[in-house]
């Protein structure tokens, strides 16, 4: 699956081409953080987002394979953001269903000094939309941003659409539509009537992979 160049340049892959590796949610998420705090160069991730996110890819080549979206797709993903200036972003896997994982995340934006413009919410996507929105904390998204189980990018689409949380003009963006894959969806906004969309090719870091980003806009 992967060159003897791209295991010498990305170590943790080597543990990653095994049949029976798991990608996440085995303690390399906690794993991460002992990393981080026990990095000579901790003073300097503090209140530094790229910074924080410069050790995690370094994690993931050299330590143990991570399914965050690489400095490439990331770069990619803050264009987008950038040109559309959203005042309400939510990221499906910012709604995290495991309160381990999230108190972890809770920890990395801390850190990364944006605990002022970041919440994390633990529960199922679908129930905490349901939730948010049934309380008022949630009454649309200027970008979704679909980065968690793939086989939930659709059904969790409807859950928004359905709140009408996307209103016109909205965007969507899905991570890793190719690797592992989400066919199901994007057959989906490529046939739906009430979206354009689109392809952005990126690579997943480590390894180099193709994969795309689905980007529907909302007519």
């Amino acid at each position: 699956m992967f060159s003897q160049d791209h295991i010498t340049k990305y170590p943790s892959l080597a543990k990653y081409a095994n049949e029976d590796y798991t990608e996440s949610h085995d303690g390399r998420e906690a794993a991460l953080l002992k990393y981080i705090y026990n990095h000579p160069s901790l003073p300097q991730f503090r209140n530094s987002p790229p910074a924080i996110l410069a050790v995690i890819d370094e994690f993931a080549a050299q330590e143990d394979f991570l399914i965050n979206i690489g400095s490439d797709k990331a770069a990619k993903v803050c264009d987008i953001i950038a040109q559309e200036q959203p005042s309400v972003f939510v990221e499906l896997g910012g709604l995290e269903f495991d309160p381990v994982i999230a108190d972890i995340a809770r920890n990395l934006i801390d850190l990364a000094g944006l605990s002022d413009i970041v919440t994390v919410v633990v529960g199922s996507a679908a129930n905490s939309l349901r939730k948010l929105h049934s309380e008022g904390t949630l009454d649309y998204m200027d970008l979704l941003f679909l980065d968690h189980v793939e086989d939930l990018y659709l059904s969790d689409f409807q859950v928004c659409e359905s709140l009408g949380l996307l209103r016109s003009g909205a965007l969507v963006v899905a991570d890793n539509v190719l690797r592992p894959g989400a066919p199901q969806y994007r057959e989906f906004m490529r046939g739906y009537n009430k979206v354009e969309s689109w392809a952005v090719k990126g690579l997943i870091i480590p390894g180099e992979l193709e994969d795309e980003l689905e980007v529907p806009r909302i007519k």
